[in-house]
């Protein structure tokens, strides 16, 4: 059985859940919060890892072109360096994020191996297959964060099922 169609699905209702949080999150609750507890950080987290770990390896990932610092275990403090801390990132940055991610689902899990044994990162020692599980487990458990913070605002975020996208 071909699980990929599967996991695509579910990786584009989960990316819908998001950009809909990153939507609906009134301008003054972006960056409120204690690091790394800000709504736009946890977002951002969310995404930086989704697309992390939507790579066959960790030495096959290139991080996004507006990517801040996000933990010194990640860049590997290799040729590439540190990216800027910088301020926070807004809604439009995310949602362009987002939808660069989105837009790399199908080529990114389709390279995938999901037979292997391994993960391909050394601190994941999980099978290719369990680690997209953990992945979108991840992703879920971030969502679920932002959708609290917007019902506390009296906001209500849609769930979305499978195939649903927008």
């Amino acid at each position: 059985m071909d699980v990929r169609p599967a996991l695509r699905s579910q990786y584009e209702a989960q990316l819908a859940m998001l950009e809909e949080c990153i939507r609906l999150c009134p301008a003054d609750a972006w960056r409120a919060g204690e690091h790394p507890r800000a709504f736009w950080r946890i977002a951002y987290h969310a995404l930086h890892f989704t697309h992390l770990y939507l790579m066959p390896t960790a030495g096959d990932f290139r991080p996004w072109s507006k990517a801040v610092w996000h933990g010194p275990i990640l860049w590997h403090d290799d040729e590439r360096g540190d990216p800027p801390r910088g301020e926070a990132l807004d809604p439009a940055d995310l949602l362009e994020y987002a939808a660069w991610v989105r837009s790399n689902l199908r080529e990114w899990i389709d390279a995938l191996d999901l037979d292997s044994e391994e993960s391909g990162f050394p601190w994941y020692p999980v099978s290719k297959l369990e680690h997209r599980l953990v992945n979108l487990r991840h992703l879920g458990t971030h969502i679920g964060q932002l959708q609290e913070r917007l019902y506390a605002l009296g906001l209500d975020p849609r769930w979305r099922g499978r195939g649903e996208t927008s």
